[in-house]
């Protein structure tokens, strides 16, 4: 898929630096994409759109997929296939490994046997390790990423490579109030601020904003005059909507799609959330710390390499929206807290997510790659990155 989400933006980051690096790039994605995205992408590298590729599990479509994509990198030639995201990931390597592309590389995002039902667990696990076998690096985006897959027998400890998925720090960290922000907030021009929550986040079901919704009366009953704002686009729109609708609520609970300039809102945050059951190291609780941001973050796979409870964030139990929720009343109530947490999130070390360190680190990783290629296996300073799901 081609949204605007944490995967796809460390993607597009990387694309770019490596077409002012002087690869030649080809990116692919599925049949989900923003087409304003999409064609904001075109203008500096050649873009593939398959509608093959689709994110459910689709025997004809897979199968239909991997032959289109073999053949687009049959006529390609790659030195490099670089797939992100779970089931892009299997058939973008499963091709690569028919069209003979000497470096095939695998970024891992999410862990799709993570948190999901045993059959679902066994079909991901059974591919992620098939394709493995064929897969020279990987790249996790946490330290966490790489030892689930090492001990699930995905890969070796040699094969994996950690590099964080960077952004712009200082845009973040400097950034202001967005010129919108009473109609955003739903209150009158001149009137005063009132507590804002922000959650920042593709609008999928494994982000939980249904949950968050259903126990943000939790909030209100304690922080009355709250507001929950769920900045973000993607398919659950409609649950999402319909939640809000009858929330009892529901008025102050804003959704407002995507928004341009996340720095802006994070900044006229409060308290910043994410609910995710599933994810890799989301960047966007990076995103948080960087703009000086207390969060309530469910506990992720990763998340102690940067979040430190009760130091610059807090940490609640994967499986309880509720106690994200209690969480959230408690800092709301709490000024020296959110002011502790905030410290604690400014002096946060983010230096190893900075964009030119994920870009810099990904090119070595390519070149580590190539370098360890017989010379007989290149075909000629080509370099393919595919996004793809």
């Amino acid at each position: 898929r081609l949204h605007r989400a944490g995967s796809e933006e460390n993607t597009l980051a990387c694309c770019n630096a490596q077409v002012k690096h002087g690869h030649e790039v080809l990116l692919v994605h599925g049949n989900e994409y923003d087409a304003s995205l999409r064609a904001s992408v075109a203008k500096t590298m050649r873009v593939v759109s398959l509608d093959a590729l689709v994110h459910p599990i689709s025997p004809i479509n897979d199968f239909a997929a991997l032959r289109q994509l073999s053949r687009l990198l049959l006529e390609w030639h790659p030195d490099i296939v670089h797939t992100h995201q779970s089931k892009a990931g299997i058939i973008g390597r499963l091709a690569a490994r028919q069209a003979n592309v000497p470096g095939i590389i695998h970024g891992v995002h999410i862990l799709p046997f993570v948190h999901v039902g045993n059959a679902q667990k066994l079909t991901f696990l059974a591919a992620e390790r098939l394709t493995a076998r064929f897969t020279r690096a990987f790249i996790d985006v946490s330290q966490s990423m790489r030892d689930i897959c090492v001990s699930h027998h995905i890969g070796s400890p040699a094969q994996h490579y950690v590099v964080h998925s960077g952004f712009d720090l200082m845009r973040f960290s400097h950034a202001h109030w967005p010129s919108e922000a009473p109609r955003l907030l739903g209150i009158a021009p001149g009137e005063p601020k009132p507590p804002v929550v922000l959650m920042l986040a593709a609008l999928e079901p494994r982000k939980r904003h249904v949950e968050l919704i259903e126990a943000f009366p939790k909030v209100i009953e304690r922080v009355p005059d709250a507001r929950l704002i769920l900045a973000g686009e993607g398919p659950a729109r409609r649950d999402i909507e319909a939640a809000i609708a009858r929330s009892p609520v529901g008025g102050s609970i804003h959704l407002i799609g995507y928004h341009s300039e996340p720095e802006q809102l994070i900044s006229l945050a409060d308290v910043c959330v994410l609910t995710s059951m599933r994810e890799g190291l989301p960047r966007v609780v990076m995103q948080y710390l960087a703009g000086g941001r207390p969060c309530v973050v469910s506990e992720l796979p990763g998340l102690e390499e940067v979040v430190r409870h009760g130091v610059n964030g807090i940490v609640t139990p994967a499986d309880d929206v509720n106690a994200a929720a209690t969480a959230i009343a408690d800092l709301l109530e709490n000024k020296a807290l959110r002011a502790h947490l905030a410290e604690g999130a400014r002096h946060t070390d983010l230096t190893s997510w900075g964009l030119d360190a994920m870009c810099d680190s990904v090119e070595t990783v390519y070149q580590s790659v190539l370098g360890a290629l017989p010379q007989n296996d290149l075909s000629g300073a080509r370099a393919y990155q595919s996004q793809l799901q």
